[in-house]
């Protein structure tokens, strides 16, 4: 039994151990430097490229590129809510009898010496003082007590004993925020889906483990608009998203960026957008003899033909960005042209420069009038079941710290004795957390009997 009660006793001290508190705090202090420098969920590639074959091995091997989900990691969170657990646990047991004790003890001695006390001498009687100072802590504090003796008289009281509770709250809170991060990271996800507009998926794209992860509902872009500056720049994105599940619509919601859908605890934002290859295009033909322009609709990647019987030709690609002399013409059209006369060639025609078929010096200049314009939407798709308790967590904190530092421990002591005609007052006061305060509390009741005295005079 000895050798049981021992071992338990040495357990108990090293999880209440402060050092392990500080090597805790400081192991976490310095992985979160590690998981800034090393770029966390990248590819096997990117560390082999840049931090050489050897290196990315060793950060594979301590799971230093996904480190935040790491067991070691989870480990450290772990061992500090046991250790801030059983700290709480050992000060309570200590402070049991401060904090519940219905009639707290009170040492005169004590406040005697204490370096926050005023002396004050009144003519009043001492019985009269005592009923004065007794009806005002009465009303003051939350708990008082008073001893009489001959012509002397004792008050103690004091308010904020549960003040105490602050530090155990706000032990309570970082274990509750530990929690919701350790549950956030064991079992939600942050991904993104990229969605046409009229397409239906159910498939998220996991950001940190590069994994497709099915959702137990469908997305679907019934429409995406967005409006631009007249620099170009995107003023505005929006998707009109619909939600599916047992084939029904259940959910329907205009998303822009910062103002999301939530759905079973799931968060759909809005990211970003791009723009899908055009499916029809509309070309002009100008026909630099007769004068003539052909406007034709022509689907990419089908052999349409050329105007007056010239030939065939096909709209064989679509790029949203062309270089042409080291420079970016912007949107433009691949074509592949075959003339009756057994001629072939391919042109580029940029949409927004309309003459640039010029220089080709064919029997027609071609440009590109207009082509329909698909985008696809850019979701990002969180979940983090841990967020009720980090949101807990930081309400528990602010509650916390308001106790410990705006309702502070008092404790007062006033002393009354009547000797000869004179009645002698010593108040005096104790406060660990507001030394300012216990100071001003003092000067308050002391000018209770110091004003009287000046009223009567």
């Amino acid at each position: 039994m000895k050798n049981k009660n021992g071992l338990s006793n040495k357990l108990l001290n090293f999880f209440a151990s402060v050092k392990l508190s500080i090597i805790i705090l400081i192991s976490l202090a310095a992985t979160s430097i590690i998981g800034t420098v090393i770029p966390q969920n990248g590819l096997h590639a990117f560390y082999i490229q840049n931090y050489g074959k050897t290196a990315a091995n060793i950060f594979y091997a301590l799971n230093l590129t996904d480190m935040y989900h790491s067991s070691w990691f989870i480990a450290l969170e772990l061992l500090l809510c046991v250790n801030i657990t059983v700290c709480s646990i050992n000060r309570l047991i200590k402070d049991k009898q401060k904090l519940f004790s219905k009639h707290p003890k009170f040492n005169l001695s004590f406040f005697l010496k204490s370096e926050n006390k005023k002396e004050i001498t009144s003519d009043k009687p001492a019985n009269e003082i005592f009923n004065i100072y007794k009806q005002i802590t009465s009303k003051s504090f939350s708990y008082s007590k008073t001893e009489k003796k001959e012509n002397e008289y004792i008050i103690f009281a004091e308010k904020g004993r549960k003040s105490a509770f602050g530090v155990y709250i706000v032990h309570a809170s970082i274990i509750i925020l530990l929690t919701g991060t350790l549950i956030g990271s064991i079992f939600g996800f942050d991904g993104f889906m990229n969605l046409a507009e009229g397409e239906i998926a159910s498939e998220v794209r996991l950001t940190e483990k590069n994994e497709i992860k099915k959702l137990d509902f469908a997305l679907k872009c019934n429409d995406f608009t967005v409006e631009f500056y007249e620099n170009g720049a995107p003023k505005e994105y929006k998707s009109d998203l619909r939600v599916i599940e047992n084939n029904k619509e259940v959910l329907q919601k205009n998303i822009i960026v910062n103002d999301p859908l939530r759905y079973k605890g799931i968060n759909i934002f809005q990211a970003s957008y791009g723009m899908l290859d055009p499916k029809t295009v509309t070309l002009n033909f100008f026909n630099k003899n007769s004068k003539k322009n052909y406007l034709k609709k022509i689907e990419i990647n089908k052999p349409a033909q050329l105007p007056e019987n010239k030939g065939e030709f096909t709209v064989k690609a679509f790029t949203s960005s062309y270089k042409f002399g080291g420079k970016n013409i912007g949107e433009a059209f691949l074509l592949s042209v075959n003339l009756n006369t057994g001629e072939k060639y391919s042109a580029i025609i940029p949409f927004k420069f309309k003459r640039f078929d010029r220089m080709r010096q064919g029997v027609f200049i071609i440009s590109a009038e207009n082509y329909d314009k698909h985008y696809y939407t850019g979701l990002q798709i969180t979940k983090d079941p841990g967020v009720p308790c980090i949101y807990t967590g930081f309400i528990l904190i602010i509650i916390g710290c308001f106790i410990i530092f705006f309702l502070p421990h008092k404790k007062i002591c006033i002393h009354i004795k009547r000797k000869a005609d004179k009645s002698y007052v010593l108040i005096a006061g104790a406060s660990q957390k507001d030394k300012f305060g216990m100071i001003t509390t003092i000067n308050k009741l002391a000018s209770v009997i110091t004003k009287g005295q000046k009223n009567n005079n």
